[in-house]
């Protein structure tokens, strides 16, 4: 009885440790880079294909992601989206310690989405996000539906630069039906 229990065991966890080698051979875990970032769910190799998260890959390229449910499709946008900060007319990417009032101009074009609102927030180094400035639909300034490009400057903010370190601007936009707003560029102000 004994030697029969062994015998099944022995078979079992045979099966067991072959399937999950075969299993691993199936599918690898590989690393995905994008611009020298590394995607944090990086991605798995199926029968000699890679896949990868495209929210991963869209979020690291800045790019709006949608998905179109009636045709079952996922659509990435990459608008360019240029930023400068200034102050008094005068541009700048360091600033001493300290208060600093400034503003931050943004140049956006080649939108192909229809988008609902976006807004202009700041990064401290240590990733306390502070809102500067944005507009929704509901505003008499925003950009009519179908407009590919646009201008926008911020109201001026005083903004306390008192840690050493990069601040980081970002450019969020929210397309139209979608329920968050996604990051479209980055700008580095340094202290």
């Amino acid at each position: 009885m004994k030697v029969r229990r062994l015998i099944l065991l022995t078979l079992v966890f045979s099966l067991i440790c072959g399937s999950a080698v075969y299993a691993d051979s199936i599918s690898q875990k590989v690393r995905v880079w994008v611009n020298s970032k590394e995607v944090d769910d990086g991605g798995i190799i199926v029968d000699g294909k890679a896949y990868i998260s495209v929210r991963s890959v869209s979020d690291k390229l800045q790019a709006l992601l949608s998905w179109d449910d009636s045709s079952k499709k996922v659509i990435i946008y990459k608008p360019n989206v240029h930023m400068i900060t200034m102050q008094d007319g005068s541009l700048f990417g360091n600033v001493p310690k300290g208060k600093f009032k400034f503003n931050v101009f943004s140049q956006i074009d080649n939108l192909k989405v229809d988008i609902s609102a976006f807004k202009v927030t700041i990064s401290d180094p240590y990733g306390d996000e502070t809102y500067i400035d944005g507009r929704d639909s509901s505003n008499n300034e925003f950009p009519e539906a179908g407009k590919e490009d646009f201008w926008f400057k911020s109201k001026e903010i005083s903004y306390n630069f008192d840690s050493v370190g990069k601040y980081t601007v970002r450019f969020w936009i929210k397309p139209a039906g979608e329920s968050s707003f996604q990051v479209v560029s980055e700008k580095v102000i340094k202290r």
